[in-house]
């Protein structure tokens, strides 16, 4: 899908319809300022699905660092039972 482009003067405009492309596609409408990027207009939802996706990715790019240092790896069993144990207390 292409990028949806518009002047930020769109925003005072057509507000109502800025804001209905950014909920119905779920995706960023770009602002331009003089013929420059300015800023990004995104729905709440799409946002916080952003954010979500940002910190499943970091989280996983720290444990692959922490396996290629050496980490501990558990199996399904063990981590299971390890989190039993942090939720119940050892047992």
């Amino acid at each position: 899908m292409a990028r949806m482009i518009r002047p930020v003067s769109d925003l005072r405009n057509n507000f109502a319809d800025v804001s209905k492309t950014v909920h119905e596609t779920q995706k960023p409408v770009f602002l331009t300022k003089n013929g420059f990027g300015d800023m990004v207009v995104l729905s709440m939802e799409a946002y916080e699905n952003l954010q979500f996706e940002s910190e499943v990715y970091f989280k996983l790019l720290e444990a692959e660092q922490e396996e290629k240092n050496g980490g501990k790896r558990y199996s399904l069993k063990e981590a299971r039972k390890r989190s039993r144990e942090a939720v119940h207390g050892n047992v």
